[in-house]
């Protein structure tokens, strides 16, 4: 995810981290070379290079924007309805830990270290999460909270989150087994880790279902068609200008396509991506404080503007 202090009139023209221009240079330098030579040949061999009326490009462009900003829209909401499960996550798992709370108010030393146990798996829940939804690494994160046991048993399952979610159900149903905690407070806070599989499931709905392929891909065709005809239909009227005004059209189609591919899996490597490991750092930082440790990891920071 970017984070940047909002730049200059003149910054914005020069900014290149964070945007999508470098994904997309390659189509633009086609497109310019191709109405390059769409320029050149016009004016040298009129009878060979043929030229386009203007009009159904204004009308296709129209349409080719209509279409690009409903996919775009499609994308955001994908982006969003995941930012909103994690921010609802962050909020299960704070109330999580002052939920347990009651463990050590009544059974003083013995609750408070069943109270750490779980806050513990909330953790590592949280970070597992992350190396579930974004593959790649992270798993130190994860093993850090776990005794050696667990940690061959998270390794070896197919679904780590569910996994420790299964664990911290299992030890709230001993706690109420063995009345340390009343069925009240068992409901209460088998409820929380319920949410907390809730935001699993919903994080990887987004991620197992993306758009519909054949939407993207007409979508796909028609920019590229698009781009690379319209110097046809501009070489009349625009002459040499043609390649700047086809390559500024291009850097804004291609430009909305790649921008909606990036928001279409808001838990990828991209810089649009969201913050996930950053979340989970803050979960992690959260409940660390509240069992009351002093030495805590550092707060997540964006590298060169992105945060991930």
């Amino acid at each position: 995810m970017i984070i940047r202090p909002r730049p200059s009139l003149l910054q914005l023209f020069f900014i290149v981290r964070g945007s999508v221009i470098l994904r997309i240079l390659p189509q633009m330098i086609v497109v310019f070379v191709l109405s390059v030579a769409i320029v050149w040949g016009h004016e040298a061999k009129p009878g060979v290079f043929l030229s386009l009326n203007g009009a159904p490009f204004a009308l296709l462009g129209i349409a080719l924007s209509i279409f690009l900003g409903f996919r775009n829209n499609a994308c955001y909401d994908r982006w969003w309805e995941a930012r909103r499960n994690w921010g609802q996550l962050v909020h299960v798992s704070r109330g999580f830990a002052r939920q347990a709370l009651m463990l050590e108010a009544e059974h003083g030393e013995e609750g408070r270290a069943k109270r750490r146990q779980l806050l513990k798996l909330t953790i590592a829940f949280a970070q597992a999460l992350v190396c579930h939804l974004r593959p790649g690494g992270g798993e130190e994160k994860v093993a850090r909270h776990l005794e050696d046991g667990i940690i061959d048993l998270y390794r070896a399952t197919g679904n780590p989150p569910d996994m420790l979610l299964r664990l911290l159900a299992a030890d709230l149903a001993r706690l109420r087994a063995d009345r340390r905690i009343s069925d009240i407070q068992y409901q209460m806070l088998d409820a929380s880790v319920g949410q907390m599989g809730a935001v699993q499931a919903a994080c990887e709905r987004i991620r197992n279902t993306p758009l519909p392929f054949g939407y993207t891909l007409l979508l796909h065709r028609t920019a590229y068609l698009f781009c690379f005809l319209l110097p046809f239909g501009f070489v009349d009227a625009l002459g040499w200008g043609t390649p700047f005004v086809a390559a500024l059209v291009a850097y804004t189609f291609f430009g909305l396509d790649a921008l909606g591919d990036e928001l279409e899996d808001p838990f990828g490597n991209q810089p649009n991506a969201l913050a996930i490991s950053a979340l989970a750092d803050t979960i992690e930082i959260n409940l660390l404080e509240a069992m009351g440790e002093t030495d805590l990891p550092p707060a997540p920071l964006p590298k060169d503007f992105i945060l991930m």
